[in-house]
């Protein structure tokens, strides 16, 4: 990895299965990367290379099913490489399937503790985060409310406020604010620009142009697997369209 890259990513290759009842035998376990895939099996991405250098704001583009969420998850350590390597240099605030990690039963505030803990803040600073993460979430009456009973639009308000607090110096955003309102989403986005301004590096996955222009300079535009392109935004999205009519 060069000296000035937070994120390096060196021949990747990820497979999974199509049928999910299939099961790996012992020898799957240990057959080399050379063995022959299988018919039920498919490469999500592979020989995918590039570098990441810190502050760097990227953009991911292709159609869905291309990898792009997969390589968000084998940057955030989520998913383990079949073939090559990855390698980050930094921690990672991961704004992917940004609710997964919520407990239905727990209380909001149990919610923010369990979750903020879990991605490394102490408890004092939870302790002196707490009425900012709920203040930004606008969710100040419903603090021990259980976390079930929550609109699905309040839970991606605390779930991104609790992340976007993370002084992590790497961000990875995939698609999670879609589903939130107008106004909210802009707030977001202004704490987005607000983090990058303090010099945090940017992946983001999204098939909102503007957004990607508004955000990332440098694009990975992915396709059957295949890292594509990598150039500058501007250029990455040109030849998107021309693919794709779109």
């Amino acid at each position: 990895m060069a000296a000035a890259s937070v994120i390096s990513v060196s021949d990747l290759g990820v497979r999974f299965r199509r049928n999910r009842r299939g099961r790996r035998s012992f020898k799957d376990l240990f057959a080399g990367r050379s063995r022959r895939t299988r018919p039920d099996e498919f490469w999500a991405l592979r020989n995918v290379s590039f570098d990441v250098a810190p502050g760097e704001a990227i953009g991911v583009v292709g159609r869905n099913g291309q990898g792009k969420s997969t390589l968000l998850k084998l940057v955030a350590g989520v998913l383990l490489p079949d073939e090559g390597s990855v390698t980050v240099a930094d921690g990672v605030a991961p704004l992917i399937e940004i609710t997964g990690g919520f407990v239905n039963d727990l209380t909001v505030r149990d919610n923010v503790y369990l979750t903020a803990g879990l991605h490394g803040m102490s408890r004092h600073e939870i302790d002196a985060r707490f009425d900012d993460i709920i203040d930004f979430a606008e969710i100040g009456g419903f603090v021990d409310t259980p976390y079930k009973h929550l609109s699905s639009g309040m839970k991606v308000r605390i779930a991104f406020s609790v992340v976007s607090q993370l002084d992590e110096p790497i961000l990875l955003v995939d698609e999670v604010l879609a589903v939130g309102d107008k106004a909210f989403r802009e707030k977001c986005y202004r704490r987005i620009d607000e983090m990058l301004a303090g010099g945090r590096t940017l992946f983001f996955v999204s098939h909102n142009e503007r957004d990607l222009r508004r955000f990332c300079t440098r694009g990975l535009y992915l396709d059957k697997g295949k890292l594509v392109v990598d150039a500058s935004i501007d250029e990455v999205l040109t030849r998107y369209n021309e693919d794709y009519n779109s």
